[in-house]
């Protein structure tokens, strides 16, 4: 009885690892094929951008595309460079991050390896419907920006552009989205909204689009040139930052009645900064434009914003100062007056930042993460939405910590040799630096832990 109990056990034991040997979820399969394993991977991670209309400078939709970039892929994959994803998701966890796992990077690897294979038609996935024009879907209503040429050869253009409206009603938008008309030179807008009394202004279609933020060399001149006062010289309300766009950000809709405009029936918007990066040897034209998303319902609870850093509620410490060839350790708190529920946040840093972090100390001693970027880079900035409300509250410290390496060890260091870069007074110059961390929130109200911004 003994011999056979001995037997059945080992039988059951063999039966069992076998078992847990084909349901490893990590375990690779033998035939690695394209159409079955490597473009499910490449339409939820890559072709969002490298499609057709999507910003990227190639194209990852077919078997062809694939093939081509596939050695490529399976390296800046496995370097985590792409996905573009700079913040840590072991630290905190955002709404639509791109972040592959393990054996999805060694799938492709093995893909490659195996000599990139295409595999059977009929287990080909069908290519996501991604909107046109739009990276969050089809807009009620899209308004054209004033084209521009940039000439050859030029290095960081800043431009006032004002973007006029007039609508039949006063209505409301849940979200008003920056797209670029060319992603290759467009690298950031901050964008205000003009809002003004019907009776105050005859036409919002006075005045020119375009005003050089250095050309003309006040804010006033440049307001006067765009025609943005009210018809009796008054100016009119100038909403804060309604429209916004960095490298790899995208318009954010928050659940119903959750942020969101008013819009009047005149107003314009107003970017008070377009930046245009760096162009090359050839003119560049750019025609952007603004796409909103209107709502049935008013923002019972618009959203504010504060940032901590450069011009903003708390300085950067020691300074931002950064001598050549050193590493330099920064920081900007501040403390709350009063209980936030914190929605978006968005750390800044130009070139020569190396890692960024930034979380709040409550008052009982506990602390809350917020994010942490181990790997700067300047090139992929989001507006990072956190999956539920954060509630941070009164009297809670919040910190950023930066550090910056203006050695010539740093690849994007803009200077060899390295030489001093600091903050001008808020210059938004790639050359210059910047320390920034900004919050979008709400006032505090009960049972917000739970609400879903996914």
């Amino acid at each position: 009885m003994r011999v056979k109990a001995k037997v059945i056990l080992s039988g059951v034991l063999g039966l069992l690892l076998l078992t847990q040997a084909c349901d490893n979820p990590n375990r690779l399969p033998d035939n690695v094929t394209y159409t079955e394993h490597i473009a499910p991977l490449m339409y939820k991670n890559c072709t969002g951008c490298h499609r057709e209309g999507g910003g990227a400078h190639f194209n990852l939709v077919t078997y062809a595309d694939a093939k081509k970039y596939g050695a490529a892929s399976a390296f800046v994959m496995r370097e985590r460079m792409m996905p573009p994803w700079p913040a840590d998701p072991h630290y905190t966890e955002f709404v639509g991050q791109k972040v592959m796992s393990e054996r999805d990077i060694r799938l492709v690897e093995k893909w490659v390896q195996d000599g990139m294979k295409e595999g059977p038609a009929d287990k080909m996935p069908k290519l996501p419907d991604y909107p046109k024009g739009s990276l969050i879907g089809t807009p009620d209503l899209r308004i054209p920006v004033q084209p521009y040429l940039l000439p050859a050869n030029s290095i960081d253009k800043f431009l006032l552009v004002k973007i006029p409206f007039e609508l039949p009603a006063d209505t409301y938008a849940s979200v008003v989205e920056f797209m670029p008309g060319n992603g290759g030179v467009v690298h950031h807008v901050n964008g205000d909204m003009v809002k003004y009394d019907f009776d105050k202004k005859k036409t919002v279609y006075v005045g020119e689009n375009i005003a050089d933020m250095i050309e003309d060399s006040t804010i006033k001149i440049a307001f006067e040139k765009l025609g943005l006062p009210n018809d009796d010289g008054t100016y009119p309300t100038l909403q804060k930052s309604v429209v916004n766009y960095l490298p790899g950000t995208y318009g954010q809709r928050y659940p119903e009645g959750l942020g969101g405009y008013k819009l009047p029936r005149k107003g314009a918007f107003l970017l008070n900064d377009l930046h245009y990066g760096f162009t090359k040897d050839k003119a560049v034209w750019d025609s952007s434009y603004i796409n909103i998303f209107f709502s049935k319902l008013p923002p019972n609870r618009p959203v504010q914003e504060f940032q901590l850093g450069t011009i903003g509620v708390s300085p950067v410490l020691p300074d931002l100062i950064l001598q050549p060839n050193t590493v330099k350790n920064v920081y900007s708190k501040y403390t709350i007056p009063e209980d936030i529920s914190v929605l978006t946040i968005n750390p800044h840093m130009h070139l020569i930042g190396k890692s960024f972090k930034a979380y709040a100390l409550k008052p009982d001693g506990d602390t809350i993460r917020l994010i942490s970027i181990p790997k700067w880079d300047f090139n992929w900035q989001y507006f990072y939405t956190f999956k539920k409300l954060v509630k941070i509250p009164k009297g809670s410290t919040i910190v950023a910590e930066g550090v910056y390496d203006n050695t010539k060890n740093n690849m994007n260091n803009p200077f060899s040799p390295p030489r001093l870069v600091k903050d001008q007074n808020g210059s938004m110059r790639a050359t210059d630096e910047m320390f920034q961390f900004i919050i979008t929130y709400v006032p505090y109200k009960e049972g917000d832990e739970n609400i879903s911004l996914e």
